[in-house]
């Protein structure tokens, strides 16, 4: 991390324009897991395109419970939440992650602002919104409430979004080339129950390869 930290410092300063968010504070530890994305609490460097400019090697968390993308300051040990409307994309663990104000998209119905997993994007786009909720469970002596992890997953198609439940709604949504996407999945043994977002982004390549 100290090294992460050096190589941070020197790419922005202490006076970079990143650091304009309110300040962050861990959740109650009543709850039991975390509120994070893959359950990862220890800042972890990634990079993010803020206000027009890529830093590279900023110590993150991704908070999907209040969906917030946190940084660490220079001192180790302050934490700042990004401001979003300046916050355009950014990359971490391994995913890429969009920003999407839901105001600004033609004929929406569907997508609601904020971050968004991109698993795909080409002709069609495959998104997946990652979220925690905090459920309750009790008994007669005892109440626990934990932080329960959700999925929804989307798929763009000429510019219209539209929420993918099953296997069956996504090729419902590629009806015009369904016969030989049903034909694909057969041959390739795509399990969707099994991996649906790998199914997915197979799926949607497929089909921009059947477009060209």
């Amino acid at each position: 991390m100290n090294s992460t930290l050096s190589l941070f410092n020197a790419s922005i300063g202490k006076q970079s324009a990143l650091y304009n968010g309110t300040e962050y504070t861990f959740y109650d530890p009543i709850v039991t897991g975390n509120a994070y994305f893959s359950d990862m609490k220890a800042f972890t460097p990634g990079s993010v395109n803020y206000n027009g400019i890529t830093f590279r090697q900023v110590p993150m968390l991704y908070d999907i419970y209040s969906d917030q993308l946190v940084v660490l300051l220079y001192n180790n040990f302050t934490k700042f939440v990004l401001v979003k409307e300046k916050v355009k994309s950014f990359d971490y663990l391994d995913h890429h992650f969009i920003n999407i104000d839901a105001d600004s998209l033609a004929n929406n119905t569907i997508i609601q602002s904020g971050y968004y997993d991109e698993l795909y994007n080409d002709k069609l786009q495959v998104l997946v919104k990652r979220k925690k909720d905090v459920q309750t469970t009790s008994s007669q002596t005892t109440m626990e409430q934990y932080y329960n992890p959700v999925k929804s997953y989307y798929l763009r198609k000429n510019n219209v979004y539209y929420i993918i439940s099953s296997k069956g709604s996504m090729l419902d949504i590629l009806k015009d080339k369904k016969k030989q996407l049903q034909q694909y999945i057969r041959t390739s043994q795509i399990n969707f129950r099994k991996d649906p977002e790998e199914a997915m982004v197979k799926i949607a390549s497929y089909y921009d390869q059947l477009s060209k």
